[in-house]
């Protein structure tokens, strides 16, 4: 069958059908994080507040996003991390109840642990890696963001669901354990 003898209405259909599932796509990825991730709670190191709020989002510095040797230990070798590579941070619970970084690996682990995916970016010298995990920028109700950027950044959390192929997404932004913010699916 040949496209000419197609009706409009067919062809605009298809047309239609393909732009709606071009919409769809990104939307049932990040529901599929929402639905089936675990939720990881993580620390957000301390920035400059006058950097933090940028339009109607709020700029996020999770701790994990720069990994020290000392954290993950001499074993890993950060310096084996160029530009752009895949890698998967390994988080653990600590006794507060935040998980941070506790391994660097190039693949996923094969033992069960919580690991975020991530894209590197260069090492300083091989003691410290640069990891982005899409979790920079938290989208707040207009002028809801003048109220975060007072908060002392310690006291500040981002809760995250990470699934089993490390793909993430944030769910909540806490302050001394509670909610100021949830991020919907959609």
């Amino acid at each position: 069958m040949r496209l000419e003898t197609l009706s409009p209405w067919v062809r605009w259909g298809a047309v239609a059908l393909l732009q709606l599932v071009l919409i769809l796509l990104p939307l049932a990825e990040r529901w599929s994080v929402h639905a089936t991730g675990q939720e990881v709670t993580l620390a957000l190191r301390p920035i400059d507040p006058r950097d933090l709020l940028r339009g109607d989002y709020v700029i996020l510095n999770p701790e994990i996003g720069r990994i020290s040797r000392d954290q993950v230990g001499r074993g890993t070798n950060l310096a084996a991390f160029g530009l752009g590579d895949t890698v998967w941070t390994v988080v653990e619970r600590d006794v507060e109840g935040i998980f941070r970084a506790v391994d660097v690996l190039p693949a996923p682990p094969q033992d069960g642990r919580v690991a975020l995916k991530g894209r590197a970016g260069s090492p300083a010298n091989g003691e410290e890696l640069r990891v982005d995990y899409g979790l920079s920028a938290f989208f707040v109700p207009q002028g809801k963001g003048k109220e975060i950027e007072t908060l002392p950044r310690e006291q500040v959390r981002l809760v995250v669901a990470v699934t089993g192929s490390g793909r993430s997404a944030p769910l909540r932004l806490l302050a001394n354990g509670k909610v100021l913010l949830e991020d919907s699916a959609f």
